[in-house]
């Protein structure tokens, strides 16, 4: 079994800014996964504790407006510290279980200040080591309202079993630079996770395991109207404008061909579980491989600065 690899794709919501809630949720989750013998088990983009819904239903970019400062303290308040050991429970399951963990949290970043927030995509081994914290590179259109940008620290793969795996944030999954730099660490098992809904699944998923030759697995959040908790600040003005459905899921695997392995699933909260066969990369690398043989690094080269950023830098 040493060729293969058990995935399962977590595609479930958050219980929505609530930091506890949601980490007791994963907990549930990942021992479900654990009864099944997962080992690598993925989370969407900042499931921890949700993504910024109200940004688009609150007038977001409203200046100085008490509804968007008592909403984005909440979210503060409520996102990861790292450092602080608040994903310890996390780890210990993960080594508990021998299943590598991808998970998004929102993280409220201790070497930055401690009170700008980056969406974070955190990867744990199967000992239950945190082997990197990859800070979205840049937040997405209002994102930006209440996401700090990050840097290339988290530009980094990882060995899992036979495979080699790396992931990005949502929509940075179309920026072709950072794809590369994943590409020619020996990438070829892509996680790309993303708060919910197809649009964003159904095409980019095929086309990074075209481009790449491959695995992709997309990982979704769902959010429903019904999901937001009665004691969020300002949920009545949230709701006034909410949608009944916020993200409808689309967590799917292509192969290293780009045909569908998965389609996108839809509206469906659980465990999705999936066995994935290393030799077809072999098998698809033979006509094309974007940083071996179909390459030109005379020609063409990327530059990586994976220098975790700080405002600050201490010689004492």
């Amino acid at each position: 079994m040493e060729n293969t690899l058990k995935v399962a794709l977590a595609q479930i919501a958050p219980v929505w800014l609530n930091k506890s809630g949601t980490i007791q949720k994963i907990e549930t989750t990942i021992q479900d996964a654990g009864k099944e013998k997962a080992e690598l088990i993925i989370f969407g983009e900042a499931l921890l504790p949700g993504y910024p819904f109200w940004l688009a239903l609150t007038d977001g970019a409203a200046w100085d407006t008490k509804v968007n400062k008592e909403l984005h303290a909440h979210y503060t308040r409520n996102s990861i510290q790292i450092e602080a050991g608040e994903l310890d429970s996390i780890r210990q399951l993960a080594k508990e279980h021998r299943m590598a963990v991808y998970l998004g949290v929102m993280e409220r970043a201790k070497n930055r200040g401690g009170h700008s927030l980056y969406a974070s995509l955190v990867y744990i081994n199967a000992e239950g080591e945190i082997q990197s914290v990859h800070r979205k590179l840049q937040p997405t259109y209002d994102e930006r309202l209440t996401w700090a940008p990050g840097d290339g620290n988290g530009l980094r793969v990882h060995c899992l079993k036979q495979f080699t795996v790396g992931g990005l944030n949502c929509w940075e999954n179309w920026m072709p630079l950072p794809r590369a730099a994943l590409y020619g660490q020996g990438e070829n098992l892509h996680i790309a996770v993303w708060p919910g809904s197809d649009h964003n699944t159904k095409d980019i998923t095929r086309f990074i395991a075209r481009e790449s030759r491959s695995y992709v697995i997309s990982v979704s959040s769902l959010m429903k109207k019904s999901d937001f908790p009665e004691d969020t600040p300002h949920v009545e003005a949230i709701l006034k404008k909410a949608p009944e459905t916020l993200a409808n899921g689309g967590s799917c695997i292509a192969g290293p061909d780009g045909k569908w392995i998965l389609e996108p699933v839809l509206h469906q909260e659980g465990i999705i579980y999936k066995t994935l066969d290393f030799n077809r990369i072999y098998e698809e690398r033979q006509n094309f491989d974007p940083v071996g043989h179909y390459s030109r690094p005379d020609v063409t080269k990327l530059s990586v600065n994976r220098e975790r950023q700080s405002t600050v830098e201490f010689k004492d």
